[in-house]
């Protein structure tokens, strides 16, 4: 959905060739959500696509991701269960993981399939969509006129402006990486966010020789500095990091084996000196990009900023402004999560086909997101920087490490830090930001607790069962409260309660 077709003929004199209450452009999470909804109370509903009808999330994203990862965690507990007196080694089938990534991701890919098929054919049109200067929607031989517009064109990778052309074959991004026959023999990530981070280690994990590389010395995107810092010491234990690198160029050489051509990259250093890594894949994690630009969005009046990210955005319900137009999903760039993609689609689809004051428009989720490295790291809520721009949030940090928290160090897996952000004036959690073991749950439970407006009081009166890592939570939550009856003080001055 990111280029203008071709045809550049003046449509002006095309008739309308359908008529429509609402039309539903991209069939990722967020559109097939709005489909479903807007379906159940108006028959005219169209849906137009062009690629493949599932999901990012199942095609290139969650699903196949997390299948590598659970292959590189049984491949790591084999081979790093000495100090349990457990000795063992794994023989890594590359060919075999990656036949099951596919495997596994083209059944769960089957059921949205079969879904979509279930759909009335006359709903479903196979094609690039443009919505032209009269605001009607050109796709395929059609030009169609509809009352309301939705939207959910998803995102794309990104890619360095002339990498693709310099390393050739030897470049792969998440949509490509999981199309691999065998496993790589060595492999550079370039990006240290969420899917960086999560494919250097599982390959890695699966003994391939792994470097990842960013431009800042921060992973995750983590804003609070002692978090970072303390995800960066774990992480370094399995991988090899260059952050703070700057990359100066990219491309292929002959192999000095005479074994074809190898990547490499040329770059500096932290500490400014110039070095070159050289090796079979380079592995493109720099972020993704909304897919509006070419749409024509702004033939109905819609405003994007710089970043290509819709002006007047609702972000309840993707409406933009007045206008009949939804923006939804990845597609506006507001917060590109699968669960968010999901409500904002519900909520549109819910919104366009029924009265205004009886549509059920889901509210805005409490931040999540969850890294599924190793250690985990996640945000709940609140940032840090987020809490110390607003003056009237008095605030507090408690604290817990994991690097003795007794589950955590029987499992061996004792490495981490939790900051829970509590206001004072309310006892209530403003935010939170944890790597360690398990972290997707307690992630989980603190959004609930500010989803619900718990107090610090009313969580620590639940029950932590003994021994758990959950019983982690349990003593930032009690740090918190121990501040809150003292005298404020920068948070740098407090110690943990260990």
């Amino acid at each position: 959905m990111n280029k203008q077709p071709d045809s550049t003929a003046d449509s002006s004199h095309k008739k309308v060739t359908r008529k429509v209450s609402v039309a539903v452009i991209g069939a990722g999470t967020a559109g097939q959500n709005a489909f479903r909804q807007a379906r159940k109370l108006k028959d005219d509903v169209i849906i137009i696509n062009d690629g493949f009808w599932t999901t990012t999330c199942i095609a290139v994203g969650c699903m196949p991701s997390k299948l590598l990862i659970a292959a590189a965690d049984r491949a790591h507990e084999a081979n790093h269960s000495g100090e349990f007196g457990v000795h063992a080694s794994a023989r890594i089938d590359g060919k075999q993981v990656m036949a099951r990534v596919r495997a596994e991701r083209d059944h769960f890919a089957s059921y949205v399939e079969e879904q979509v098929e279930s759909w009335p054919a006359e709903t479903k049109i196979a094609g690039r969509a443009y919505i032209n200067e009269q605001g009607l929607i050109e796709v395929n031989n059609e030009l169609i006129e509809a009352d309301k517009i939705i939207v959910a064109t998803g995102s794309s990778t990104f890619i360095p402006e002339g990498w693709a052309d310099k390393l050739g074959d030897t470049m792969l991004t998440s949509d490509t990486v999981f199309e691999l026959a065998d496993l790589p023999k060595s492999l550079a990530v370039v990006g240290a966010g969420a899917i960086g981070l999560e494919l250097a280690q599982a390959f890695k994990r699966l003994s391939v020789d792994v470097t990842l590389f960013n431009r800042v010395k921060r992973v995750a995107s983590l804003k609070d500095d002692d978090i970072n810092n303390k995800a960066i010491d774990c992480l370094n234990r399995e991988l090899t990091m260059h952050l703070g690198s700057n990359i100066t160029e990219v491309g292929t050489q002959a192999d000095a084996g005479d074994k074809g051509s190898v990547a490499f990259i040329d770059y500096e250093d932290s500490a400014g000196q110039t070095q070159q890594w050289q090796g079979e894949y380079v592995l493109v994690a720099t972020g993704r990009r909304n897919n509006i630009d070419a749409l024509g969005v702004e033939n109905l009046g819609v405003e994007l900023d710089d970043k290509n990210r819709p002006k007047q955005l609702d972000k309840k319900t993707g409406k933009i402004g007045d206008l009949e137009v939804y923006i939804v999903g990845d597609a506006n760039a507001n917060l590109p999560l699968l669960h968010v993609a999901s409500d904002e689609g519900f909520s549109a689809g819910s919104l366009v086909c029924d009265n205004k004051t009886d549509a059920y428009i889901r509210p805005p989720a409490t931040p999540f997101s969850i890294v599924f490295c190793a250690p985990q790291i996640v945000n709940v809520g609140m940032s840090l920087p987020e809490i110390q721009a607003d003056s009237e949030l008095e605030h507090v940090i408690g604290k817990v490490s994991f690097d003795n928290q007794g589950r955590s160090r029987v499992m061996g897996v004792n490495c981490g830090l939790l900051h829970i952000y509590g206001c004072k004036k309310t006892d209530r959690i403003l935010g939170a930001s944890m790597v360690g073991p398990d972290a997707e749950y307690i992630g989980h439970i603190l959004a609930m607790a500010i989803t619900n407006d718990l107090s610090i009081k009313d969580m620590l009166d639940t029950p932590f069962y003994h021994p758990t890592i959950l019983e982690g939570l349990r003593t930032a939550l009690r740090d918190v409260q121990r501040m809150m009856k003292i005298p404020y003080q920068s948070h740098d001055t407090q110690e943990g309660n260990f």
